[in-house]
């Protein structure tokens, strides 16, 4: 069974690489001990995507070489 995560009261950033337009970017929600839910910002109420702490640290260690 995967873990439920209450995100109606996430703390959403855009992503520092949005190229400044009010909805194309990547949102995180970094208010979530352990994980890291991501979503569309163009789409806020759709399904998020939800990543471990560590596999995201390892994800932001290779794009941002």
């Amino acid at each position: 069974m995967k873990p439920a995560f209450d995100l109606r009261t996430a703390v959403w950033r855009k992503s520092s690489y949005c190229d400044g337009g009010a909805n194309n970017c990547l949102e995180v929600a970094g208010s979530c001990p352990g994980v890291v839910p991501v979503r569309d910002s163009k789409l806020p109420y759709s399904p998020v995507l939800v990543f471990g702490a560590s596999p995201w640290a390892l994800f932001l260690a290779h794009v941002t070489k």
